[in-house]
């Protein structure tokens, strides 16, 4: 069986650096970046890297469907027994879209959802600073940011009431986030 551990945080939180470089210390590890996944679709041209990239460039969610069908391939085709995906979910229809994948898959177990946090002033800081591409200004950022917090209560809580909520302060030096984050993953498979 498969374990699964989702990565979420504020744009600029840092979730995708740590969660890469938790794969690279570690051979049973497979990393995989919501974000990642779609701009390499979208960099290939396709008519679906087209249709996620208007969504993408205005600071949108990619629909339901694109998002389910691209992770769940994704951990199905993972070459490790650990899989970690940051970025997702963004959205309470996300979350129970996959919990419904998740009851009747015998494959794939969720062993935990890491969130890392950080504030909002801090996010944009960072994420204005690396200005990676059209989508890195600060109204897309400020629209991004809603887009994260407006379902953030829903998420915390029902992965809270099923105990497998986790909370890492971002707001520290990558080493001391990834050693944490690190040490948790370890204690769980």
């Amino acid at each position: 069986m498969k374990k699964l551990f989702l990565i979420i945080g504020a744009p600029g939180s840092g979730k995708t650096t740590d969660a890469e470089l938790i794969a690279a210390k570690h051979e049973d590890i497979t990393h995989y970046s919501t974000g990642d996944m779609f701009r390499a679709e979208v960099a290939s041209g396709s008519e679906l890297g087209k249709e996620i990239d208007s969504y993408v460039s205005a600071g949108n969610l990619v629909p339901i469907a694109i998002v389910i069908n691209t992770i769940v391939t994704a951990i199905k085709n993972a070459p490790t027994p650990t899989v970690i995906i940051d970025g997702y979910p963004r959205s309470q229809e996300q979350m129970e879209e996959l919990d419904k994948y998740l009851q009747t898959e015998n494959e794939v177990e969720l062993t935990n959802v890491i969130e890392v946090e950080v504030s909002e002033e801090v996010a944009c800081d960072r994420v204005l600073g690396r200005a990676r591409g059209a989508d890195d200004n600060v109204q897309v950022f400020k629209n991004r940011m809603k887009v994260f917090t407006d379902p953030l209560k829903d998420i915390q809580e029902f992965y809270g009431a099923k105990n497998i909520l986790t909370k890492i302060n971002g707001e520290r030096t990558i080493e001391e986030i990834v050693d944490e984050m690190d040490a948790f993953i370890q204690s769980k498979i």
